[in-house]
């Protein structure tokens, strides 16, 4: 029986059960989105649809009492608000993992607006597993195109990981969960650390200079909106504190130091929401710019 958006009846339920998300037998944008999180997962084709192929591996996975340690979805009982376009990478690029996610980290790509581009670029790399999960686009630093403002790329699926925080192997780097915001970062005379010039209209001049820099490439209203939704879904999704860590240290200690704050040992041992600035003193992502800090300030 092939099952696709628009289905209805007890296979539905049966397959909602599964996937243990809510029963109601009609195939919706939410049950679709869940199957598609569960092919990739598998080895399949995340198209959505379930025909032949995907029960005879659910069946599989089911039935023979030896389960592998696949990852086993979350209770999702609504869709994000905002448009997360799944874009895997092949499977030698990430974990399938799954780990339990304890620590969010914020970073940004210094490069340009694409997100799916940005994890294009992974794919093809011979870095390794290095990549984030998700990756929020933005506005050229040209000022030319805002095509990609607020588009979220998925990088691989719920429960992987891969290398993003260049600390080295440890727990808070397999379980926690990376956003990559695409900014090019500092500016100087005008121009990026790859000489573009920078459009006045991306450029934001901070009250006091962050590791060294005072004008930077400005996150987007559009960018910065998904960022907030993204966070507030997986703290729904993976049951992470995200009012720890950076931005409890925002309201304590106000947000130059809060920004500044880098020590991996104490990041390590206090789950919650980081930069990767807080774990790296070498790193300057994410900036203070001050509709980060609102953002961070109202979680």
């Amino acid at each position: 029986m092939l099952l696709k958006i628009g289905s209805t009846g007890d296979a539905v339920k049966t397959l909602q059960e599964y996937l243990k998300i809510k029963v109601d037998g009609v195939f919706g944008t939410l049950t679709e989105y869940v199957v598609k999180e569960w092919q990739a997962q598998n080895g399949l084709t995340p198209d959505g649809v379930v025909g032949k192929i995907t029960w005879n591996a659910m069946a599989i996975a089911n039935t023979d009492g030896q389960e592998r340690p696949d990852y086993v979805l979350p209770q999702i009982t609504e869709l994000p608000t905002l448009n997360i376009i799944p874009t895997y990478m092949p499977k030698d690029q990430y974990f399938v993992g799954p780990t339990k996610k304890e620590w969010l980290f914020l970073h940004h790509t210094a490069g340009w607006q694409n997100p799916i581009n940005t994890v294009n670029c992974w794919s093809r790399d011979d870095r390794g597993a290095i990549a984030t999960e998700f990756v929020i686009g933005g506005q050229s630093i040209k000022g030319d195109d805002n095509s990609q403002d607020g588009i979220v790329a998925q990088a691989f699926p719920a429960g992987g990981y891969a290398w993003h925080l260049g600390t080295g192997r440890s727990a808070m780097h397999i379980n926690s969960v990376g956003i990559e915001c695409c900014n090019f970062g500092q500016i100087e005379n005008g121009k990026t650390y790859v000489g573009v010039v920078a459009a006045q209209s991306q450029i934001v001049k901070l009250e006091s200079p962050f590791r060294g820099h005072s004008t930077w490439h400005k996150y987007s209203d559009k960018q910065l909106h998904a960022l907030r939704e993204l966070i507030k879904y997986i703290e729904k999704r993976d049951s992470i504190d995200v009012r720890k860590g950076l931005p409890e240290l925002i309201k304590t200690k106000g947000p130059t130091v809060a920004f500044n704050f880098c020590d991996v040992n104490y990041v390590s041992e206090h789950k919650g929401l980081w930069s990767h600035a807080n774990v790296l003193k070498t790193k300057v992502d994410m900036f203070p710019q001050q509709e980060l800090i609102d953002l961070l300030r109202s979680l």
